[in-house]
């Protein structure tokens, strides 16, 4: 841990001026972003006496080994590039309104020749209508099946779609009524377009000028003597009433507002929000975030606007017309104005302190407290024992710190061919799955031979490859502070980063590890110790985790380590091996089934690797393929008929091949499995 006035800027060198201060640590990755009215008096409270900070600043501040700043114009632009800037470097201490949950949307896909209604989660897309979010798929669903009998627009997938089209019959909705079926013309493009955009304008509150309709023709048909018709009538009237029901008004006049919520101790905060449009709770949605800082509840309002609403790829991150928030922040207006330019629109943030808002606001406020209780009781134990086991090991096998970054090596072949690798990723005990890097090995010849004299070159080959990266991106980072350096030789403000300036994503291999764990028993470890003293990395602990009885081997020890069987150190070891492991089998699973999909279309004149993905991507795999007629495999982009001709006579020849089995699962590999992630392409670190 560095001391903190070892870093300190100098007397007079920060500026008394708006702008966003970044703390990096000895590697030079930014691990916590913030912002200040004044540079000087924020930065300045950071170098205090250290014990009066909050717990978790303390560690921050003990973490971080420089700081940097920028100053900017205004508040609003200081809000901008702090959110900017969190979302692009990730940084640890940072608070970040996110969970482990992709909240499930009803969407309306309006941007499609034939709208389709669906549940759908991630990012936000254009031309697409969202309500929501629910707590569950199942209630979208749910929704969907009431609402069908009166707006029987279309749910299929598009290959559904495809193949009701192409033998005129529809699928079973079309034959009960809840799908008005396009695929075979029964409505044309514009009738079904318009049941689209009532649905949408029902699910957007407009529920009771579709009820009078209703009514009008039901009793039409009644005078008429269309008595059936007036029975169907008065069922989907009912239908639209349950639909109602399930949706309680809380808001009158078809009020658009998001309702926020907070619970909170010294360390930690849930936040709550409902989603209300048309004067209807439209979905819920809540995180429990670390609190970095002492910050009180009109911080956590401020952190929380700006993060939610300028996510633009996000779906939940379209600004209502008035957000209801328990206290306003300090700086009311400028958080505002910024939320007005992202809506293009008036934004109204205030407090409401009597009537039926208050009430929600009360209601929400209880959803959050009762969540926030959840939480404890179900994360107090992993804090501990992340924390325990990360102790645990540093202690019993003998670390100079404890390994807040823990990466773990597995290799995966069959027989000696496809050899692949795996790199997994913990940080402070939890999986960092966007530092996960997988390898395809190019060292070795593929015929076979000594299982562990593959499995050690291997891991020597993936060792090597993964630090002669690391030290190829801190000399790059030794010359980009080189040259931000000023005539005196010493660092300004802006070092080196580890954010490619080319992609402004963070570097593959920039943050080294505090411990490298391989899967295996001392070979591998020896494998990994040479790999890594070739190349002069001495700062980094090995250790290697063998299967049979889980000894834990270390680079410098002819015995193995024994860690009792109920030691947390021990079970986090276990848990960062399984998932190398498991990502690794996915690997090399799918580089087998391209393999076996892409040999039967090899030696086909006029075939090269990109018509060949084109055709697997349109058919699937090669027994799809194998059935198609020439015409259907001269209709995908780039295949001509003499190609398509050859293509088809290539496969009838071949005929089918014989499934593979794994030998290690006893599962039948089919190519059709994996080909769509197959063809996609994989990370792979040259």
């Amino acid at each position: 841990m560095a001391d903190p006035a070892t870093y300190r800027p100098a007397a007079g060198s920060v500026p008394d001026s708006p702008g966003v201060y970044r703390f990096r640590d000895e590697t030079g990755r930014v691990i916590y972003v913030g912002k200040a009215k004044s540079l000087r008096s924020r930065l300045g409270s950071y170098f205090q006496d250290i014990s009066a900070l909050h717990p978790r600043t303390q560690t921050m501040v003990r973490t971080a080994a420089a700081v940097d700043w920028t100053v900017v114009a205004t508040e609003v632009e200081a809000l901008q590039l702090e959110y900017s800037w969190i979302k692009e470097y990730d940084p640890r201490f940072n608070v970040r309104y996110r969970d482990d949950k992709s909240y499930p949307w009803l969407a309306v896909t309006l941007d499609e020749e034939f709208p389709r209604a669906q549940v759908m989660r991630g990012a936000k897309r254009k031309g697409v209508k969202y309500f929501g979010p629910y707590a569950h798929a199942w209630a979208i669903r749910d929704t969907l099946d009431t609402l069908l009998r009166v707006f029987p627009m279309r749910t299929c997938s598009a290959g559904v779609f495809k193949r009701a089209g192409q033998v005129g019959r529809p699928c079973l909705l079309g034959y009960i009524g809840k799908c008005s079926a396009p695929c075979v013309s029964r409505v044309s493009q514009q009738e079904h377009r318009d049941i689209a955009e009532d649905f949408v304008d029902f699910m957007s509150g407009q529920t009771q000028k579709f009820v009078k309709r209703l009514e009008r023709e039901m009793k039409s048909a009644a005078d008429a003597q269309e008595y059936e018709r007036a029975a169907r009538l008065r069922d989907d009237i009912g239908a639209l009433t349950r639909a109602m029901e399930k949706q309680a008004v809380v808001l009158g006049d078809g009020t658009d507002a998001d309702v926020v919520a907070f619970a909170q101790d010294e360390l930690e905060a849930a936040v709550q929000v409902f989603y209300v449009r048309g004067g209807r709770v439209r979905g819920q949605r809540g995180w429990v975030v670390d609190k970095v800082e002492e910050i009180g509840t009109a911080g956590l309002v401020e952190q929380f606007l700006t993060q939610a609403y300028l996510d633009s790829g996000s779906a939940d991150s379209e600004v209502p017309r008035e957000v209801l928030v328990p206290e306003l922040p300090a700086d009311a207006d400028v958080v505002t104005e910024l939320l007005e330019l992202v809506r293009h629109a008036k934004v109204s943030l205030r407090v409401p302190v009597r009537g039926d808002k208050r009430a929600l606001l009360e209601t929400v406020e209880r959803n959050a407290k009762e969540a926030f209780t959840r939480h404890k009781l179900k994360r107090s134990s992993d804090l501990t024992s992340r924390s325990r086991a990360l102790q645990e090991l540093q202690e019993s096998l003998g670390l100079p710190q404890a390994p807040l970054r823990i990466e773990c090596y597995d290799v995966s072949n069959l027989q000696g061919s496809d050899i692949v690798a795996s790199m997994v990723v913990f940080e402070d005990g939890l999986a960092r799955k966007s530092e996960y890097r997988r390898f395809a090995i190019k060292g070795m010849a593929g015929d076979g031979g000594d299982a562990t004299q593959n499995d050690t070159a291997s891991i020597h080959e993936v060792i090597s490859r993964r630090f002669r990266r690391y030290l190829e991106e801190r000399i790059d980072l030794a010359e980009i502070e080189l040259d931000d350096s000023d005539e005196d030789g010493e660092a300004g403000h802006s070092v080196g980063t580890p954010i490619d300036p080319d992609t402004g994503k963070p570097r593959k291999f920039a943050y080294p590890p505090q411990l490298v764990v391989v899967d295996g028993g001392a070979p591998q470890v020896a494998a990994a110790k040479a790999a890594m003293s070739e190349l002069g990395i001495d700062d980094v602990s090995l250790c290697g985790l063998a299967k049979r009885l889980e000894e834990v081997w270390l680079a410098d020890s002819p015995d193995p380590v024994i860690l009792p069987r109920t030691s947390e150190a021990l079970y986090l070891l276990q848990r960062v091996r399984d998932e190398a492991h498991r990502f690794a089998i996915t690997y090399h699973r799918q580089r087998r089934s391209v393999g076996m999909t892409a040999s039967a279309l090899d030696g086909v004149p006029g075939l090269g690797a990109t018509r060949r993905k084109a055709l697997l991507r349109r058919f699937g795999s090669v027994k799809r393929l194998r059935a198609a007629s020439v015409e259907q495999i001269a209709e995908v982009p780039g295949i001509g008929r003499r190609t398509a001709e050859a293509v088809h006579a290539a496969l009838a020849a071949s005929g089918p091949a014989a499934p593979a089995v794994d030998p290690m699962t006893g599962e039948v590999l089919e190519a059709s499995d994996t080909v769509g992630v197959s063809v996609a392409g994989s990370r792979e670190p040259s």
